[in-house]
């Protein structure tokens, strides 16, 4: 490299030459960030949405490309977070668009030592059965002294912090009408 381009391209002369003396203008800027562009340039289409994580419900935009997401970002408009967010929320394109994440549902039969892979209905299924037998099994129409129960002891429910109020609320109700008492959601604990 001769030696007047190599001292074109020393940062302190391209301040000094260009009467930026504290780096803070263009001539802090390499060739390679002259390049750059934000990765949002690209999208498509940007969607409103909440973060999955915890129950603060920060607003993000996210932005898609060719049906894929690229980006997420917190969203300035949302009077929860304005803008902000946690690392978690964040990193939460990785929860989309991670190659790990797990798109079947997965089985352990009982004593069995491997997962299978069931579909949707089948598993929603033994799941409904269960509950069902569960219920009838367990069902007490009456406490130990006499009064009225109409309940089951042999189901609980623990809901997460990403479930939103009304997600709640018709938790609740279902739990409730299947005489289900035990039901917490993991946001209060």
């Amino acid at each position: 490299m001769a030696l007047s381009k190599l001292l074109d391209s020393w940062p302190v002369l391209r301040q000094l030459r260009e009467g930026d003396p504290l780096g803070l203008g263009r001539a802090a800027r390499s060739e390679r960030s002259r390049a750059l562009k934000p990765r949002s340039d690209e999208a498509d289409h940007v969607v409103q949405s909440i973060c999955p994580y915890c129950a603060v419900g920060c607003g993000q935009l996210v932005y898609v490309k060719d049906g894929e997401v690229t980006h997420i970002e917190g969203d300035p408009a949302s009077p929860i977070s304005r803008g902000r967010l946690c690392p978690k929320g964040s990193a939460s394109k990785s929860l989309v668009t991670s190659p790990h994440r797990e798109l079947k549902v997965k089985y352990r039969r009982p004593y069995g030592t491997r997962w299978e892979e069931l579909d949707l209905d089948r598993a929603m299924d033994m799941i409904a059965d269960r509950i069902v037998a569960t219920r009838a099994a367990t069902w007490e129409d009456e406490t130990e002294k006499g009064d009225p129960a109409n309940r089951t002891m042999a189901i609980a429910n623990l809901g997460g912090a990403t479930l939103d109020n009304e997600e709640n609320y018709l938790m609740k109700k279902l739990l409730t009408a299947l005489g289900v008492v035990q039901v917490v959601n993991q946001a209060r604990i």
